[in-house]
């Protein structure tokens, strides 16, 4: 079955004093959900188990997030989380610690509706 992609929303997260990976991806997460409002669903009867998500996490070290935790904060669809290198270190040499910084792309993919639906003239 063809899919096609509905959505693409970014965001960034960081932890500043844990130096913790996952906790920054998912603030990324959260951040880009909260971009956007999906009412197409309800408009058009579509069920959300239809949309598959796939979430790309970039950050220094991708093998320190946790995909399957990140996956959990996703409230629709079925989910798939890759960690991959991006994102940014900020060091702070003098205190020894580091401010970690993620980026989240998330993408709704939904089987193709083309020809489902039919456009009416409002007279």
């Amino acid at each position: 079955m063809t899919e096609k992609r509905i959505i693409l929303e970014m965001g960034t997260g960081n932890d500043l004093y844990g130096q913790d990976y996952t906790k920054a991806a998912r603030r990324a997460v959260q951040d880009a959900l909260h971009h956007s409002s999906i009412t197409l669903f309800a408009k058009l009867g579509i069920d959300h188990s239809e949309m598959r998500v796939d979430v790309t996490i970039g950050v220094q070290q991708p093998e320190a997030v946790d995909c399957d935790l990140v996956a959990q904060d996703l409230p629709r669809g079925r989910a798939s989380v890759r960690a991959v290198m991006g994102g940014l270190n900020v060091e702070d040499a003098e205190a020894g610690t580091r401010h970690v910084v993620a980026t989240a792309a998330i993408e709704a993919w939904l089987p193709d509706q083309a020809g489902k639906y039919k456009t009416s003239v409002q007279k």
